[in-house]
């Protein structure tokens, strides 16, 4: 290949996976700076000093400090692995459920068929944050409650997408000559089933996470997530809804602008993973 076929050739292919590329780039250097927070983070997150409150942009302090003198890029590089890991939990969960009861929905059909979609449209019915508010109120509040209420509100956006891809992959020919060789139906669906459906749940985890990421928050962010002095995205933009009246808004603002650049990039990676892995142009 000469030097020119090559420049075209990268250059069509980061011309298609631009968006693709950088989203998946914005996603890892998040992820990698929640993994490596301890060595990069300045200052101790939870490290109060008197003497600087609400200090702007400064050498010493990056990003400025909050109410009580706390360094604001440090407790956004450390809030990074609460934000990440509550919302990857509830995620894994949600997609792992919802796809066995898709997959066993599709494959045994009838009456259980019609009892998982009847169950799945009723969790529907309910936004996960009604959920998880209605789960503080009976068992209190805290992260835990939180991950639990949202992996049961988020089962029905995997498993109706799920079940439906499945319903059309049981009536393929190659699974009829399977049953014909007396292959069980267990094997079928993870040694044939399963793996066929695998990009499509990459896709709606991808796309999921940054939308339950935003949950999340939110729920911090009204007081019955994460608690103080915790480090949290949704947290720290409740904490620093006093200074935005003082003219101080660099806490809430800098952790709201953390979180809606990362519920971006993880919707466009989930598109551009769509059209890469399910060959979906829209």
């Amino acid at each position: 290949m000469t030097t020119y076929q090559f420049a075209v050739r990268a250059w069509v292919f980061r011309r298609g996976n631009g968006v693709l590329l950088a989203s998946g780039a914005v996603v890892a250097l998040v992820v990698l700076l929640a993994v490596c927070a301890p060595l990069v983070a300045p200052y101790d997150p939870e490290a109060v000093d008197p003497m600087a409150v609400y200090q702007g942009s400064s050498a010493a302090h990056w990003l400025g400090t909050d109410d009580t003198g706390r360094d604001i890029l440090s407790r956004i590089l450390y809030g990074a692995r609460l934000s990440l890991l509550a919302p990857a939990v509830v995620t894994v969960c949600a997609s792992a459920v919802g796809t066995a009861l898709a997959l066993a929905a599709a494959w045994l059909g009838g009456w259980y068929d019609r009892l998982v979609s009847g169950l799945l449209n009723v969790v529907f019915g309910f936004p996960g944050l009604i959920l998880a508010v209605v789960g503080a109120a009976v068992f209190g509040a805290g992260l835990r409650v939180a991950v639990v209420t949202l992996s049961v509100a988020y089962l029905p956006y995997v498993a109706r997408t799920v079940r439906g891809a499945a319903l059309r992959e049981v009536h393929l020919p190659y699974v009829a000559a399977l049953r014909m060789l007396g292959v069980s139906g267990r094997r079928i669906c993870l040694r044939h089933l399963l793996p066929a459906l695998l990009p499509l749940v990459l896709v709606q985890v991808t796309v999921s996470f940054g939308y339950t990421l935003l949950d999340v928050a939110a729920f911090s962010f009204i007081g019955l997530g994460a608690q103080p002095p915790t480090a949290e995205w949704g947290l720290m933009v409740a904490q620093g809804a006093s200074g935005v009246l003082a003219g101080r808004a660099e806490q809430s603002l800098y952790a709201g602008l953390v979180i809606v650049v990362f519920v971006i990039a993880c919707t466009l990676l989930g598109n551009g993973l769509s059209r890469r892995l399910l060959g979906d142009d829209r």
